[in-house]
């Protein structure tokens, strides 16, 4: 038992039966059980009780111990002056003041279901997956709890496309392209990408982008490759790097990203090309995204999107590979990037504008393919069914901000396994 639980239990009523009698034997009807203060100050804010046929309004404060409330130093707290019930899990010692002032302290060890802290404690306890592995159940997913997943993480993102566009003058066509970038860098490159793209003037890509090769140079210069060209297309790149460099001022600050770990498909040379090419193919892509009204819609932007012929038979610069063939962008690539960028920037144009923005994105989910990955397996091996986008990236949220943190007493599924002992 700890304290935050035992908050958690009385926010939640989760008590065997609310006959309730204080430490001298009277009868204690909770009329209403307060507001959780998070913030400093009582713990249950406006709450009402009746004992001794009074009624009483003001806060309660909750402790393990009776004793707490010395230990604590409430006494001094201005804060808690008007305390009408002192809840605590063991009545240790009297408290004075209470006393004095007729205020009734409740015990509440007896009122606790022992299968209720039992739970809590594997909820608590080990390293797995989950937390509440041992105790999970599918069947106790609550209703809608995908749907506010899905919210939860358009919010989020939405809050940092925010600061971008504060930073970037609400250039949602310099927001895109940066968080594009990142998206195309994948784990190991991510934030390499979007520095890299955050530091060329976005006036700049747009003078550029109708020139394939020009674009391509402009990446593959910046990122420190072109400074001891390898074969003949490599100096043709070099030529057109050093004329951009020269005419828009470009810095000398070169970003290196990395190929470790990585599969050649998903080499930062290979990623950078095709992003080239979606910027080459689409020239006013921002616009088009907003506009779209279905996921096919927007995975058609996507489609066919390829490296330039130069990368059919290299992954590195110099280095002919034995297989040849078209680097184009595979759908589990493109459905990530409509996930993780397209979507969140739509939903956060529209926000402000469109009321229906959420219901919207919502289904857009619902139609793209589930993603498969080692979050996703293991909570199919619990017996979770993934058949969407929603469910997928739902659980991926849920699992990082949730599970991982252990921050059982606020999750829908930790609330029912407790709550239904």
């Amino acid at each position: 038992m700890t304290e935050k639980l035992l908050q958690y239990l009385w926010n939640f009523k989760i008590f065997k039966h609310f006959d309730f009698i204080d430490v001298e034997g009277n009868p204690v009807e909770i009329i209403a059980f307060g507001k959780w203060n998070t913030n400093a100050g009582p713990d249950f804010l406006d709450a009402k009780v009746k004992i001794r046929n009074v009624m009483l309004a003001g806060h309660i404060e909750l402790h393990m111990k009776s004793s707490d409330w010395i230990f604590h130093n409430h006494s001094q707290d201005p804060n808690y002056r008007n305390i009408i019930l002192h809840v605590v899990f063991h009545h240790d010692i009297d408290i004075n003041e209470f006393t004095d002032k007729n205020i009734p302290t409740l015990e509440l060890k007896d009122y606790i279901d022992e299968e209720v802290l039992k739970k809590y404690e594997k909820l608590a306890d080990g390293n797995r997956f989950i937390p509440c592995e041992p105790v999970f159940e599918a069947s106790k997913i609550p209703v809608a709890f995908h749907e506010e997943n899905i919210l939860k993480k358009l919010e989020e993102k939405s809050l940092d496309f925010e600061k971008s566009l504060q930073q970037f003058k609400n250039n949602f066509e310099a927001v895109l392209f940066h968080s594009l970038a990142y998206s195309f860098g994948l784990k190991v490159n991510a934030f390499i990408f979007k520095q890299m793209a955050e530091s060329i003037d976005f006036t700049i890509i747009n003078k550029v982008r109708q020139n394939q090769t020009q674009l391509e140079a402009l990446l593959f210069g910046v990122s420190g490759w072109l400074d001891h060209p390898a074969d003949e297309q490599m100096n043709l790149w070099k030529r057109e790097f050093d004329f951009i460099k020269a005419k828009f001022n470009i810095s000398e600050v070169q970003f290196h990203p990395k190929f470790l770990r990585l599969r050649p498909p998903n080499f930062p040379t290979i990623r950078l090309s095709q992003l080239t090419a979606l910027y080459y193919r689409h020239q006013n892509l921002f616009s088009k995204i907003i506009h779209i009204k279905d996921a096919d819609g927007l995975s058609e932007l996507f489609k066919d999107v390829q490296a330039s012929e130069y990368w059919d038979d290299h992954f590195n610069f110099g280095k002919i590979s034995k297989i040849e063939q078209p680097k184009t962008l595979t759908k589990e690539f493109t459905d990530l990037v409509i996930l993780n960028t397209v979507l969140p920037l739509k939903y956060t144009y529209h926000k402000y504008q469109h009321e229906e923005i959420a219901d919207e994105i919502i289904r857009f989910y619902h139609t793209l393919s589930a993603e498969k990955n080692s979050v996703t397996e293991e909570w199919k091996k619990l017996g979770v069914e993934i058949r969407t986008a929603l469910e997928s990236q739902s659980l991926i949220f849920h699992y990082k901000h949730s599970c991982e943190e252990k921050n059982c007493l606020n999750c829908g599924i930790g609330f029912k396994l407790l709550k239904d002992s």
